[in-house]
């Protein structure tokens, strides 16, 4: 069975490759960041040591994610110094682009969600049970408590970013029960359900991405021919409607925190409804 995906009118128009610009970046940069911290391991060239939780790159630059900082804080753990300063850098750099630009652009993970929701466009896969959106605040919530109750990184013992880490250079064992778990879930339960229903991880950068600067624009919605194709493929639709559709005069600014700055909307749309801008920029297109 073949359908015909969302973006077929973009790529007949503008060509494959500019209709999958955005997507093509984010592959190489998951996939580069994945080489990055393999390369030592694996090839004996210590680039970068760690994972994504901690990491220190070139021996000079730490990087500690403050979702792991603020569960061993809980959990009674004293941060080192550059801990503190490693959490702060990539605080400040999610502030700045987006906090679920993490999701998209740098969790290995969503390569899994992503191959799972292009199966159920491709054979028309629906139905299944979604969880509420609140579900993953609940568990970011338990992770602290249960942190604290622990007086573990409790999250860490489950997390599928780390399994899978481990998993590529020691044996994957588990972590190919977990990752093949999350893709099930999303193949046959729920679309983008993982990420955008379960993981806390993206509940956290969600919030901490509340005031990003970096933001995806509906500046041409003047042109929307109503194909629907930026909701088929967007992971969290919702954050659509306010700026493409507003029931009153509106910014086209997609301002909610859920959204991934993933630019899928920007790949498949063949009247170039979006593009990325900042959360001041207010402008629409003219009709």
């Amino acid at each position: 069975m073949s359908l015909a995906l969302p973006g077929a009118t973009a790529v007949a128009e503008r060509g494959w490759l500019s209709a999958h610009k955005w997507l093509v970046l984010r592959r190489v940069s998951q996939l580069g960041l994945l080489a990055l911290f393999l390369l030592g391991p694996v090839a004996g060239i210590w680039v970068v040591k760690g994972n994504l939780s901690s990491s220190l790159t070139l021996d000079v630059l730490p990087l500690t994610d403050p979702y792991l900082l603020a569960q061993s804080v809980a959990a009674g753990q004293r941060p080192l110094a550059t801990a503190l300063t490693g959490a702060a850098l990539v605080l400040a750099f999610y502030l700045l682009v987006g906090g679920r630009v993490y999701c998209s652009w740098v969790c290995p993970v969503n390569l899994v969600t992503d191959t799972a929701a292009w199966l159920r466009l491709r054979f028309g896969i629906a139905g299944g049970r979604t969880p509420s959106k609140e579900l993953r605040y609940w568990l970011l919530a338990g992770t602290f408590a249960g942190s604290f109750v622990t007086g573990t990184i409790l999250w860490e013992w489950v997390n599928p970013v780390s399994m899978l880490h481990r998993g590529l250079v020691y044996g994957m064992g588990l972590a190919w029960g977990i990752v093949l778990a999350v893709f099930l879930f999303d193949l046959l339960i729920a679309r983008h359900g993982w990420c955008g229903h379960v993981c806390p991880v993206g509940a956290f950068y969600g919030l901490v991405g509340r005031l990003s600067l970096a933001r995806v624009s509906a500046a041409g919605r003047a042109r929307c021919n109503d194909c629907m194709d930026c909701y088929a493929v967007c992971p969290e639709p919702q954050v659509i409607p306010p700026a493409l559709r507003p029931v009153r005069p509106a910014s086209p600014v997609i301002f909610s925190a859920a959204c991934t700055n993933c630019g899928r909307c920007i790949d498949v749309c063949s009247k170039k409804v979006f593009r990325f801008t900042t959360r001041f920029d207010h402008r629409s297109d003219p009709a």
